[in-house]
């Protein structure tokens, strides 16, 4: 059997030091996060995720990238990407006797801002970025807000291909969040468990629609931390039922299925009680997820919960209590990319990128 490494972890700072190549090289470590804090320039970027492939060259290093308030390089050269509400607010915007004409130019938009999004991560080392959002805008949510396209699960559906078609010309997949929607709730679930009162029927009537439409391209998925209490009692991510029954054999998904941040407390509440990091992993990587993310640890008490987390999970799996998945790992590893990334100095004079430049909003 092939060793499962379900965990995508963080680092502290700009460059690895001795404990994070300890922890990064656990065969139970599958990838890490990227974070505005390992973040001083682009040469910096470059040398951390040379010294990590260093390190292990199949270790996905992943980022939540998305454009406008959700991007976490910058400067030194990175694009400034517009939110994803700019796109959908072209889509309406026809020429002058041109109907339809708005279509096309949100949808070249889309697929340019994937474009330059995932090019300039690759020119840097980066392999996958947490992205699109498939949310849809019910205008109740403030963390989703602008991320999302459009209210629209057609439009909705329509940019985020596009958008995911530009990351593909760059070499790199995709991540469809937050499955079955975020968009309809008001609590922002870095701090609160929000609840959705609609039923199932509601759900993949109106938000849950792009995942449907969108399972042959999508290449990632991540839950809600959300619970739909007519459909489950659990978190979505917690979920069986929305994972096994609902993502994958409802809807036909096959990728990779991908938690939120588990060191939210928020995001380990279940029936009634706050789980510990290490059960929330387990809890979730049973109900069927892939990968497991747990943030923002290693600069909390020298990440000595991340530690914990580590050897509570081999002694899970040694006891039973949790089965590393052939297929879970085969999935993770489907995420690197395939093709060699373009140089930076290469990329900026290219002419396909300057032309995706001029084409973003």
């Amino acid at each position: 059997m092939t060793q499962h490494a379900p965990l995508i972890i963080d680092i502290a700072g700009t460059t690895l030091t001795g404990v994070d190549r300890r922890r990064l090289a656990h065969p139970l470590v599958g990838g890490m996060i990227l974070f505005g804090r390992n973040w001083h320039s682009r040469a910096q970027l470059t040398a951390l995720c040379a010294d990590i492939k260093n390190l292990r060259p199949d270790l996905l290093i992943a980022v939540d990238h998305e454009g406008g308030r959700v991007q976490r390089f910058r400067t030194d050269g990175f694009t400034h990407l517009p939110p994803m509400r700019a796109l959908g607010e072209i889509w309406g915007q026809d020429d002058k006797g041109q109907p339809g004409s708005g279509v096309l130019k949100a949808c070249e938009a889309a697929t340019s801002a994937g474009f330059v999004l995932a090019s300039e991560l690759r020119a840097c080392g980066v392999d996958f970025s947490f992205t699109p959002v498939l949310d849809l805008d019910h205008g109740e949510s403030g963390v989703i807000g602008d991320r999302a396209f459009a209210r629209d699960p057609r439009v909705v559906s329509l940019l985020a291909r596009s958008l995911m078609q530009g990351l593909l010309q760059a070499g790199m997949g995709n991540c469809g969040k937050h499955f079955p929607g975020h968009g309809a709730v008001k609590a922002d679930s870095h701090v609160a468990l929000p609840v959705d009162k609609r039923g199932l029927k509601a759900i993949l009537a109106d938000d849950a629609q792009p995942y449907r439409w969108l399972t042959s391209v999508l290449t990632a998925v991540m839950p809600a931390h959300v619970i739909y209490s007519k459909v489950d009692s659990r978190p979505a991510g917690f979920s069986p039922r929305w994972l096994q029954d609902i993502l994958r054999a409802q809807l036909g998904f096959q990728g990779v299925v991908c938690t939120d941040d588990l060191s939210m407390a928020a995001a380990r509440q279940m029936d009634g009680r706050t789980l510990s990091y290490t059960e929330a992993v387990i809890t979730a990587l049973q109900a069927g997820c892939d990968l497991a993310l747990l943030c923002n640890r290693s600069a909390v008490n020298d990440g000595t919960e991340l530690d914990e987390v580590l050897d509570q999970l081999a002694e899970a799996q040694l006891k039973g209590h949790w089965t590393p998945s052939d297929i879970s790992e085969e999935r993770r590893l489907n995420l690197l990319p395939r093709s060699p990334a373009r140089p930076w100095d290469e990329l900026v004079r290219s002419a396909d990128y300057m032309q995706a430049l001029d084409r973003l909003p």
